[in-house]
C-alpha cells in the first residue's frame, strides 16, 4: 500500500501516532526502525532490506556490538558531562533523560542487559565514580580533559608562588625587626628614670645679674663671642660624628638606608606583578629534574633549543647531544658564578640578559646588572634563583 501524500489527513494521523517513544519490542536496531504494532514488525522482519542486514551482522557480530556499545556509552557519558558536570547523580535519571529522545541507541543491543551492569563497567573502566545506596546506584563524572587539568595546574601553580613570595615577604619583614631591634640595643641613645638621689637636695639657680649688668655684650670680642663658641662645638661634634660613621662603615657591610629599602621592596613588587607561570626560553641552560627517563640524564643540563605552548621544551643535551621534549616541571634554572652573563625569566625585566654581579646564599637571590636594552646599567638586587637562568655561549 503506498504511503499517504503528505499533508493529507492520513499523513497527519500517521505523523501524530509516531510522535513520541514506541514500543521497544517492535523496534529494529539494524534498521532503526520502529514499527507502531506487531503485525507491522511481523511484516518488517519478513522484508527483504531486514533479511539483507541480519546476513551483514551474521558475519560480524562482535563489530556490530561494539559499535552499538560504544556509541550508548558516548551518549550516555556525554549527556551526563554536559548535564551536571562532576556532581553525584542517580543513574536512572540519566538514562531517562538519554532515552527521551526518539532517536537513541537501545541498550538491548550493546553488550550490557542491564543499567546496573553497565554503571558497574563505568566504574571499573575509571571513567565515573560509582556508589550504590538503597535508592540505587549513584554515578559522578570524572573530568579528565586535558585543558582542565592543565587549568588546574596552572591554578595549583600560581598558589604556590604567590605563597612563595608572602613567605619571603614575611622573612624580609623578620629580619628588618630583628636589626632595628638589634640597633636600638647598640647604637641607640639609652633613656633612664629621672630618680633623685636625696630627698633633702634641692634645685639651685645662681644667676649672676652683677656680672652682665657691668660687661655690656659685644659682638667684636672674639673670646666672648657666644655663637663662635657654639658654633666650634658643634664643628668639633660634626667631625667626630663623621669620623666615627666612616670608622663603623669602614669595619664591616655598609648597611641599607630607609630609601635603599623601599626601592627594593618597589622592585620585588613590581617583580611579583608582572610575574607569569612560564618561564622557558631559547638559549638558556637548564637541569633536568626527573627521574623518568632514567638515572642517564638525571641532574644533567642541557640548552633550549626550542619552546612548544609555552610551558614545553625542546632540549639538547650538553654531553651526549641527544634532545628531549619536557615540562617546564621538569627542568630547573642554572646559576652560573658571577661574572657571568644570564637571562632575566620573570619578572618587569623578563627577556633582558644581565651580569650576574653576587649571589647570596641565605635568601637564595643574586644582584644583577642589565647590559642590554632601555635598562641597561640597572642594578637589581634580591632576584630570585628561579627567576634567572645562564646563558649559553657557542
Amino acid at each position: 500500500m503506498p504511503k499517504p501524500e503528505r499533508g493529507t489527513p492520513k499523513d497527519l494521523a500517521n505523523r501524530m501516532k509516531a510522535k513520541g517513544l514506541q514500543k521497544l519490542r517492535w523496534y529494529c536496531q539494524m534498521c532503526q526502525k520502529q514499527c507502531r504494532d506487531e503485525n507491522g514488525f511481523k511484516c518488517h522482519t519478513m522484508s527483504e532490506g531486514h533479511q539483507r542486514q541480519l546476513l551483514l551482522f551474521a558475519d560480524n557480530p562482535n563489530k556490530f556490538l561494539d559499535e552499538y556499545s560504544k556509541e550508548f556509552k558516548d551518549g550516555y557519558v556525554e549527556l551526563l558531562r554536559r548535564r551536571f558536570g562532576t556532581k553525584r547523580v542517580h543513574a536512572n535519571q540519566i538514562y531517562q533523560e538519554y532515552i527521551s529522545n526518539k532517536d537513541h541507541l537501545h541498550m538491548n543491543a550493546t553488550k550490557w542487559l542491564t543499567l546496573t551492569e553497565f554503571v558497574k563497567w563505568l566504574g571499573r573502566e575509571g571513567i565515573c565514580s560509582v556508589d550504590e545506596t538503597e535508592k540505587g546506584w549513584f554515578v559522578t563524572y570524572i573530568d579528565r580533559d586535558p585543558e582542565t587539568i592543565a587549568r588546574q595546574q596552572q591554578l595549583a601553580k600560581k598558589e604556590k608562588m604567590d605563597k612563595d613570595d608572602e613567605e619571603r615577604m614575611l622573612e624580609f619583614i623578620e629580619k628588618q625587626v630583628e636589626r632595628a631591634a638589634t640597633l636600638g640595643n647598640t647604637d641607640g641613645p639609652q633613656y633612664t628614670e629621672l630618680v633623685r638621689t636625696s630627698e633633702e637636695e634641692k634645685l639651685q639657680l645662681q644667676l649672676n645679674l652683677k656680672a652682665s649688668s657691668t660687661k655690656p655684650f659685644t659682638s667684636t670680642s672674639g673670646t666672648n663671642n657666644v655663637f663662635k663658641t657654639i658654633k666650634k662645638d658643634w664643628d668639633t661634634a660634626s667631625v667626630k660624628s663623621y669620623k666615627s660613621t666612616t670608622s663603623s662603615s669602614s669595619d664591616g657591610k655598609r648597611k641599607l638606608s630607609a630609601l635603599e629599602q623601599i626601592k627594593e621592596e618597589q622592585e620585588r613588587m613590581k617583580q611579583k606583578k608582572f610575574r607569569k607561570d612560564f618561564w622557558l626560553t631559547n638559549g638558556i641552560v637548564v637541569k633536568v629534574v626527573t627521574k623518568r627517563l632514567g638515572d642517564k640524564y638525571y641532574k644533567e643540563k642541557g640548552v633550549i633549543v626550542d619552546v612548544i605552548d609555552k610551558y614545553v621544551g625542546i632540549i639538547k643535551m650538553l654531553e651526549t647531544g641527544h634532545k628531549l621534549k619536557l615540562d617546564q616541571e621538569h627542568l630547573e634554572t642554572v646559576i652560573p658564578s658571577p661574572g657571568r652573563e644570564v637571562r632575566i625569566l620573570n619578572g618587569e625585566y623578563r627577556g633582558y640578559s644581565a651580569i650576574l654581579q653576587s649571589v647570596d646564599m641565605d635568601k637564595f637571590s643574586v644582584t644583577l646588572r642589565i647590559n642590554s636594552g632601555e635598562f641597561e646599567g640597572t642594578t637589581l638586587r634580591g632576584i630570585a634563583y628561579e627567576d634567572i637562568s645562564k646563558l649559553h655561549v657557542t
